[in-house]
C-alpha cells in the first residue's frame, strides 16, 4: 500500500515537472549572415523576437470520425469503380452477343437465298458427301431456315 502511494506520488511529480517540457515560448532571431533561427532559449541577439506558442489537444473522437469518413468514402469509390467495370463488361458482352446474332442472321439469310436460287439443295453427311434433298425435305429445310431467320434477325 505504501509502495502504491509512493508510485502515485512519483508519477504525479513527474507530470508536474514535465509540464515545463512543453515550451510555451519560442525565440526567433536573424544572425549576421541573414539566416533566420528559431530556438526555445533566448540567444541574446538584438534582433531576437519572443513568440508565444499555443496548441490544442487532439480530439480523438474527431480524428476517429475523420478516419471513418475517409474509409467510407474510399469504400464508396471502390464500389463505384467496381460497378463501372461491371457495366463496361456487361456492355461488351451485350455487343458481342449482338454481333454474334447479326452474324448468324446473315448466315441464315445467305443459306435461305442459296436454297431459293439453287435447283437442287443438298446437305453434307458425316463423310462429307452430298445428300440431295427431295421436295418434302427441301420444304422442311426452308421452314426451319425461316424460323431461324425470325429468331436471329430483327425482322
Amino acid at each position: 500500500m505504501k509502495n502504491r502511494h509512493l508510485t502515485i506520488s512519483i508519477v504525479a511529480l513527474a507530470m508536474v515537472i514535465s509540464g515545463g517540457v512543453f515550451a510555451n515560448e519560442i525565440y526567433k532571431y536573424t544572425d549576421a549572415d541573414g539566416n533566420v533561427h528559431y530556438t526555445d532559449r533566448p540567444s541574446g541577439d538584438s534582433s531576437e523576437e519572443r513568440r508565444q506558442v499555443s496548441y490544442n489537444r487532439t480530439d480523438n473522437a474527431a480524428v476517429q470520425e475523420r478516419v471513418q469518413t475517409r474509409l467510407e468514402s474510399q469504400a464508396k469509390r471502390d464500389e463505384a469503380r467496381s460497378e463501372a467495370q461491371q457495366a463496361k463488361l456487361t456492355a461488351a458482352e451485350e455487343r458481342a452477343a449482338a454481333e454474334e446474332k447479326a452474324a448468324k442472321c446473315a448466315d441464315y439469310r445467305q443459306k435461305m437465298k442459296a436454297m431459293l436460287e439453287a435447283r437442287r439443295v443438298y446437305r453434307e453427311d458425316k463423310n462429307g458427301e452430298r445428300v440431295y434433298l427431295d421436295d418434302v425435305a427441301r420444304a422442311e429445310a426452308r421452314t426451319k431456315a425461316e424460323e431461324l431467320i425470325k429468331e436471329h434477325c430483327d425482322t
